[in-house]
């Protein structure tokens, strides 16, 4: 049943952890480190009340946000629309790698290059996608593999003595503010990097609308209500289906606390896996960073936001670690595309289904593939309007507007809304709500952060 924590872990790692962070660490150190732990852990409560919704009610939260205001629905549905526009970008962030690599076309500079190759992974990948019988099983299979292989060299590359000697001050400023007043950066603050700043917030984790994928990995696994949600059979594949139809609530019976005490207890779990997983992998990525890349300036960015990372499993390979740094890097961030492919094109189907009712005059099924060729048409035009490191902070913006906006719908929905409709014995608790509710109110502290950064040039 852990699936859903996985899939979430080796998403996220295919932005923050190998890009944001490790970029941020190599240009300014340890300065904002102790800010990785507080932001990966405020997308628990979030994350916890997504996952609640489903369990409760057997429907996608996208469901949740029509019953509670169509019309906010519909804005957010928008706005999600929009930030996938650019999710080309993790393809040619992770094709950077291989373009710096392998000097293949000959005589084609670095874009160009990798460019070439973002077209090779998506001509690969997207077949897969679109003929696998049950998509969400074939990309959880792929997460796997590539989590653990990656986890791995991770770990024998932080056990080298060139990365041990600096873990004393790493640990320093994972635990302390590093940053003026508290101490000077070790070089001069860009203003450019507050959109850096804000993505590396946003991606501790699985920020903005990535965020709302939990909700389909949890009902795929059939967890809570779920498990009785409505299927059908595909007349394409032949096999049972989940498809949008009406939720249901639980009974209140005999049976129905115990149960919704193992939910509550499995969704804790796989939420909290998948934040510390998320945790560790990035403090390795991080400590590599400030040990290998911090100490020589090379800093990650523009068509080269992979490149500097091939360093990390040079410590244990040479050569040849470097080669495999470049093809996980390429699998990992190919990999958000393509589960990030998946995830919209089956969010796009359940509210359009949802929300337009003479939708459903077509298969689920057909509007999923149509939806995921249209996307990935998008995704290769508009890796060629601008550098990954711009394309990808431009989801980080409109996907944090979103997080604002759907962080109160979240905390309204579960804790005032559902409980009207829910048996006495599920009623929320007092302190979830705080919780969501403090998580929410530290991204509109960051919000007003991030616009006095931006709007006083520093």
């Amino acid at each position: 049943m852990m699936g859903p924590a996985v899939v979430w872990i080796a998403l996220a790692a295919g932005s923050g952890e190998l890009i944001w962070w490790p970029r941020l660490v190599a240009k300014y150190g340890e300065s904002f480190l102790f800010l990785l732990i507080p932001a990966t852990l405020l997308q628990l409560p979030l994350t916890y009340a997504i996952g609640r919704y489903t369990m409760a009610t057997g429907e996608s939260i996208w469901q949740g946000f029509i019953r509670l205001n169509k019309w906010f629905a519909l804005l957010l549905w928008a706005m999600m629309t929009v930030q996938f526009f650019w999710l080309g970008g993790w393809v040619t962030a992770g094709s950077g790698g291989l373009a710096h690599l392998i000097d293949f076309p000959h005589g084609w500079d670095q874009r160009a290059k990798t460019l070439f190759w973002s077209w090779l992974t998506i001509g690969i990948l997207f077949p897969t996608l679109l003929f696998s019988p049950r998509a969400y099983r074939f990309v959880e299979g792929v997460m796997w593999f590539i989590s653990i292989v990656t986890f791995l060299g991770l770990l024998l590359a932080c056990l080298h003595p060139v990365v041990l000697r600096t873990v004393p001050s790493f640990l320093k400023g994972l635990l302390l503010p590093r940053f003026p007043p508290f101490a000077p950066l070790p070089r001069p603050w860009d203003p450019q990097d507050a959109d850096g700043l804000l993505t590396s917030l946003i991606f501790a984790g699985l920020g903005g609308f990535f965020m709302l994928f939990y909700s389909y990995w949890v009902r795929e696994k059939g967890a809570g209500m779920a498990g009785y949600f409505g299927h059908i059979t595909s007349p394409i594949t032949g096999k049972p289906e989940v498809i949008p139809l009406s939720g249901f609530v639980p009974t209140d019976d005999a049976e129905t606390p115990k149960r919704w005490w193992q939910w509550r207890r499995y969704l804790l779990a796989d939420s909290s896996v998948a934040i510390i997983g998320n945790i560790v992998t990035t403090l390795m990525t991080c400590l590599l960073a400030y040990a290998l890349l911090h100490p020589k300036g090379l800093v990650p960015q523009g068509w080269e936001l992979v490149v500097h990372q091939m360093r990390f499993f040079e410590t244990i390979a040479g050569e040849a670690g470097r080669v495999l740094f470049a093809f996980i890097a390429v699998a990992f961030l190919s990999d958000t595309w393509l589960t990030s492919l998946d995830a919209v094109s089956r969010t796009h189907t359940d509210f359009l289904l949802s929300f337009f009712p003479a939708a459903r005059r077509y298969h689920p099924r057909v509007w999923y593939y149509a939806i995921a060729v249209i996307l990935t048409v998008i995704s290769v035009v508009t890796m060629h309007l601008a550098n990954p490191e711009q394309l990808i902070q431009r989801t980080a913006l409109i996907g944090f507007v979103g997080m604002l906006l759907f962080g109160g719908a979240l905390l309204w929905l579960n804790y005032f809304w559902l409980p009207r409709h829910l048996p006495s014995s599920l009623k929320p608790t007092r302190l979830t709500p705080i919780a969501v509710g403090v998580s929410w109110v530290a991204y509109l502290v960051l919000a007003a952060v991030y616009l006095w950064l931006r709007l006083s040039g520093r």
